[in-house]
């Protein structure tokens, strides 16, 4: 791990996330890949439909500049889960070998 980056800080209920902050970052440290991970202080680790769609749109920003997402993680109580262990970064994943 090169580095962790708080980029975003939320309300209880969400929070605005910027794709192209996020490339910023990527790039002025010269990543060749990131994680992304985020908490819900629900306490359920199940992915939103919000949580879906931006890591959708982070990914895609991302691949933009050749710059691989290898997951995205989201604790909640004292779970983790992890899109990649679902399988959501399968077919995305194989676009970079």
């Amino acid at each position: 791990m090169i580095d962790f980056e708080e980029t975003f800080r939320g309300i209880i209920h969400g929070a605005s996330v910027h794709p192209r902050e996020v490339v910023r970052q990527t790039l002025a440290r010269n990543s060749a890949a990131v994680i992304f991970a985020h908490n819900h202080p629900s306490s359920v680790a199940e992915p939103s439909q919000a949580d879906e769609l931006i890591t959708q749109r982070l990914r895609d920003a991302l691949a933009l500049v050749d710059v691989r997402a290898l997951d995205h993680l989201i604790i909640g109580g004292d779970r983790c889960m992890s899109f990649a262990e679902r399988g959501a970064f399968v077919n995305y994943r194989s676009c970079f070998r």
